[in-house]
């Protein structure tokens, strides 16, 4: 990664205020959607650490200098047995094609193969387009694609997969 003097660490105390933030901010600016969002990424940052996992589960900050530059999520997935489920991965627009986000990505992998999952899931929109560029190089193929509006968009949502090597 290009960045120097960038750290990644797991989450500690008003980290969750941070990505909520950073996901309405950034979602809104970019992309238009509306506070429904902020309030799905503020149910998810809750229910994480309200069922949080310490050997099934992590939150990862990108951080210089102690300014958030993003953050990733990789939870149990309750409806799929053995799997996980990437969440709320983000970088700030200042942090972006450093390779970042791929780090962020990669950590999340490594860290579900050690913890003895399967396969990795998770649920984007096409309109993330450096997002969905950074599942694919890793690994993970689109499952399936739904229209639906959402935040105050028609948006196509995506479902992905990632199968784990033993």
């Amino acid at each position: 990664m290009s960045l120097p003097d960038v750290i990644i660490r797991t989450h500690r105390p008003g980290d969750m205020g941070l990505i909520i933030h950073q996901h309405g901010v950034l979602y809104s600016n970019e992309y238009g959607f509306d506070d429904r969002f902020e309030a799905l990424v503020a149910r998810i940052t809750a229910d994480f650490l309200e069922n949080f996992d310490s050997a099934m589960e992590r939150c990862w900050i990108a951080e210089r200098v102690d300014k958030f530059l993003g953050s990733i999520m990789l939870v149990k997935d309750k409806e799929h047995e053995n799997a996980a489920k990437l969440r709320l991965l983000a970088v700030s627009a200042e942090s972006r094609g450093l390779g970042l986000g791929s780090t962020l990505v990669q950590e999340a992998i490594r860290f579900a193969k050690e913890a003895g999952y399967t396969s990795i899931v998770l649920w984007t929109q096409s309109s993330l387009v450096g997002a969905r560029k950074i599942y694919a190089k890793a690994g993970f193929q689109l499952m399936d694609t739904t229209e639906q509006e959402l935040w105050g968009h028609e948006v196509t949502s995506e479902n992905w997969k990632l199968e784990l090597s033993k």
